[in-house]
C-alpha cells in the first residue's frame, strides 16, 4: 500500500479518531475509523468534534494553568489571555491550521486538537495491525463520523484497500448523500449500519437540520440492490420513541423484512457521553433536560417491533 515511491498521489481522509477493539459497530473485533465532516446536526450528537470538517481546538478549562505559553506559539492567535480575568480563553471562531503547537507546549494537558489527514496507506498500516483479531473473531473495518459519505472518494479507496486485504468492511451512516455516492461505497461495504432517526420530514428537520426524503430513498435503493443493511434507530424519549413512530419505520421496511440481505433494527439509547465534549468546543449542548429512555421503555419498543417478527436488539454500551 505504500506509493511514497511511486509517484502515485495518494487519497487522503480527515479524520478524527481511530478507535480499536470495537465490538459494537459491525461483527466480530473491529478498528473504527472516524471520518470528520457531516452534513447533519443532530440535537444529541455524541461526537460534536466531527461534524466540521476543519482542524478545531478542545479545552479542557478545568486543567488549564492560565501559562500563556500557547498564546506565544500560536500562529494565527486563537489562544490569548484575558486582561480582565488573566484566564485563558479560546477564539473557536478562527480556523485552526492543526500546526500542534499549542499542544506540544501544555503541560497541563489542557489541549487537544481535533482533525488529522492520514492518507490510504497510512490508515492501512493502522488497520492491518489487528488483522488476525478480525480473522479469528470475524471482525474488520468500520467507517463512521461524523459522515463518511461527505469524504466519498477516500471512504471508497479506503474501503477498497480493506477488501484487497480479505477484510469485512462495514459502514455507519446517515444516509444524507447524492445516491451515486452510497453506491460508489456500497461496492466495497459487506454491511451498512444505516441511521433511521425520525420518519416525519418535518420532524427529522426539526431535530438533525435536513428532511429525510434522499435518507429514505438511499435505503430502499440500497436494500433493492440486495446490499447488506442493518438498520439503527437513536431512541430519545418524547422524540421518537411512540408507537405510532415505531409503527411507520415497520411500515416502511415490511417490504423488505424476508430479505436475506436486511439484518434487523438495533435501538440505540440515548447517552450524555458526548455532553462534556461541547464545552471544550466552545459549544452549547442543544437537548434541554434528560430524554434517557429506561430499561422498562426500552423493552416496550422491542417488543413492538417484535410484534411484527422483525430482529431487533437494543445496543447497551
Amino acid at each position: 500500500m505504500n506509493n511514497a515511491n511511486t509517484g502515485v498521489i495518494e487519497r487522503k481522509a480527515t479524520i478524527f479518531n481511530i478507535q480499536k477493539y470495537n465490538m459494537y459497530d459491525g461483527p466480530g473485533v473491529r478498528t473504527l475509523v472516524f471520518f470528520k465532516g457531516c452534513p447533519l446536526r443532530c440535537k444529541w450528537c455524541a461526537n460534536p468534534e466531527g461534524l466540521e470538517k476543519k482542524f478545531q481546538v478542545m479545552f479542557k478549562s478545568n486543567s488549564c494553568t492560565n501559562c500563556g505559553a500557547c498564546v506565544s506559539v500560536c500562529p494565527v492567535g486563537i489562544h490569548s489571555i484575558s486582561k480582565d480575568t488573566q484566564e485563558h480563553e479560546v477564539q473557536h471562531n478562527i480556523d485552526c491550521l492543526g500546526c500542534q503547537k499549542c499542544v506540544e507546549v501544555c503541560n497541563a494537558k489542557a489541549l487537544t486538537i481535533v482533525g488529522e489527514v492520514k492518507t490510504i496507506s497510512e490508515l492501512m498500516e493502522i488497520i492491518l495491525e489487528d488483522k488476525t483479531f478480525y480473522e479469528v473473531s470475524g471482525g474488520g473495518v468500520t467507517l463512521g463520523g461524523g459522515e463518511v459519505t461527505m469524504q466519498t472518494e477516500a471512504a471508497t479507496s479506503l474501503l477498497q484497500a480493506c477488501k484487497q486485504e480479505g477484510i469485512n468492511t462495514a459502514i455507519e451512516t446517515c444516509g444524507y448523500t447524492k445516491t451515486e455516492n452510497i453506491l460508489k461505497i456500497a461496492e466495497f461495504t459487506d454491511l451498512f449500519l444505516y441511521d433511521v432517526k425520525q420518519m416525519d420530514p418535518d420532524k427529522h428537520f426539526e431535530w438533525t437540520g435536513v428532511r429525510n426524503e434522499q435518507i429514505l430513498t438511499n435505503l430502499k435503493e440500497l436494500l433493492h440492490r440486495r446490499y447488506n443493511v442493518k438498520v439503527r434507530m437513536p431512541m430519545l424519549k418524547g422524540i421518537n420513541d411512540s408507537e405510532e413512530e415505531i409503527r411507520q419505520v415497520i411500515e416502511f421496511l415490511m417490504p423488505y423484512r424476508d430479505q436475506k440481505n436486511f439484518k434487523g433494527i438495533d435501538l440505540l439509547p440515548y447517552h450524555k457521553l458526548g455532553v462534556n465534549k461541547y464545552n471544550q468546543l466552545g459549544k452549547e449542548y442543544p437537548i434541554k433536560g434528560d430524554p434517557s429512555l429506561s430499561d422498562e421503555d426500552l423493552d416496550r419498543i422491542e417488543g413492538w417491533i417484535k410484534k411484527y417478527d422483525f430482529p431487533v436488539s437494543v445496543i447497551r454500551h
